[in-house]
């Protein structure tokens, strides 16, 4: 039976469960594959802290580049986008296979390394750096290879998910949520990366290079978090119809394709509205297999264990059968024609004013709207939640331009019967 040596550079949480399940199920992956993957080191800067597990003697390093001399395959777990880059490339130019979680580093330099794989002729494979356990990036790689994608919506982040959820269930604030999701270990103490929609984007970039063939970056997505969500939004999206979820939305409208991170508002009737706490969910559309839902648990280390170790497992097959590159993890092949500005977005949109209760309020603000094409498709005028002589008046639009609908709230701004800024949210029809 062939051998496969397999070393890991990172031994954090992600690490660690990499290595336990090698080690508990490396009989499991031989009977399966005809492959004995075999780990053989493990580096990291700290290999006297306990990890729970027990390694055989003689795996532990802190020196990267014996993991890289010595094995077959090197696993980056290190996180972040300037060691992990230096590892990554250090053990592609030395004719090393990798498999990485690292979606920061993919999606700000995709480019770079998947160019230097090609070079050399190895394979580079990703599927853990992206919606945890669920194989999405197997799924556009090889099982939807046929079609053309229209569009990808996700729900990629699960502290979003479970602080959006606890709001919607128990009627409770942003700030009390997220505090409590950082005492349950789902939030980081800085959360910003999950909260401000940075985490969801990298992964996006991701999935649309997938899907449109060219590493993009992060420059043409367009991003919003959750950081100012409020109770009143999601009441009245609910009484609409309508759920909010941090949404990932990768389109393509006739060659033209966007991509956008934002607070999106999706009927309650559909699968991807109904997916709760902290797993996540990715709806693919193809022109030939139609609507395709993926779902499970998007983070942990349990999870992202089994998507680093699939693709391990992968790459080990490629490599006892001599077929590495025999399904490239990506190939450029432009897929589009123009990548939209921000402001070139097309959507619908959920709209809250505060307005001065009197009459023409609402003629004057479906006037401005209307002068730049933007029709209303439902509207509530909640006299019941009325301060000081202002009531919130909520609109959704049908589908318009963000530069169209921007002017006509900056001339909404103007007017003296509004009287605070309009909280904009897009809607997505699945």
């Amino acid at each position: 039976m062939k051998e496969v040596k397999v070393g890991i550079i990172g031994f954090g949480t992600v690490g660690a469960g990499v290595a336990e399940n090698l080690l508990l199920n490396k009989e499991v992956i031989a009977k399966r594959t005809g492959v004995n993957v075999t780990l053989t080191r493990i580096a990291d800067l700290d290999i006297t802290t306990d990890r729970g597990i027990a390694v055989p003697e003689g795996i532990l390093t802190t020196d990267a580049s014996v993991a890289i001399k010595e094995c077959d395959i090197i696993v980056e777990l290190v996180g972040g986008t300037t060691i992990a880059k230096k590892f990554i490339l250090d053990a592609i130019n030395a004719g090393k296979c990798v498999v990485t979680a690292n979606k920061a580093l993919l999606a700000l330099h995709g480019k770079e390394i998947f160019d230097a794989a090609e070079k050399k002729g190895v394979d580079v494979y990703y599927e853990a750096s992206v919606a945890g356990g669920i194989p999405i990036i197997k799924a556009l790689r090889e099982g939807l290879v046929s079609n053309r994608i229209n569009r990808i919506c996700g729900i990629m982040n699960g502290t979003c998910n479970y602080i959006i959820t606890r709001m919607e269930r128990e009627g409770a604030d942003f700030n009390s949520v997220l505090a409590d999701a950082q005492k349950l270990g789902y939030a980081e103490a800085n959360p910003s990366l999950d909260i401000d929609g940075f985490d969801t984007a990298h992964k996006t970039a991701i999935l649309a290079a997938l899907a449109y063939g060219e590493w993009f970056g992060l420059d043409p997505v367009s991003i919003e978090g959750i950081r100012d969500l409020a109770l009143d939004d999601i009441r009245y999206a609910d009484e609409l119809g309508y759920r909010i979820k941090l949404l990932a939305t990768i389109k393509n409208n006739d060659g033209n394709v966007q991509f956008s991170v934002a607070p999106t508002l999706v009927a309650k009737n559909t699968l991807l509205a109904n997916i709760s706490e902290v797993f996540n969910g990715v709806l693919v559309d193809g022109d030939t297999v139609g609507q395709t839902l993926f779902y499970g648990r998007g983070a942990g280390r349990a999870a992202t264990a089994s998507a680093v170790v699939a693709d391990i497992t992968d790459v080990a097959i490629n490599l006892a059968g001599g077929t590495v590159r025999r399904i490239p993890a990506f190939r450029e092949g432009k897929l589009y024609d123009k990548v939209l500005a921000a402001d070139e977005i097309t959507s619908r949109y959920y709209l809250r004013f505060e307005v001065q209760d009197c009459p023409g309020v609402i003629a004057s603000i479906t006037r401005l709207l209307a002068d730049r094409d933007i029709s209303i498709s439902s509207m509530i005028q909640d006299e019941a939640k009325g301060k000081n002589g202002n009531v919130p008046l909520v609109i959704l639009t049908h589908e318009a331009p963000a530069k169209a609908l921007k002017s006509a709230l900056a001339e909404v701004a103007t007017l003296s019967i509004n009287q605070s800024p309009v909280k904009v949210m897009r809607i997505e029809d699945l």
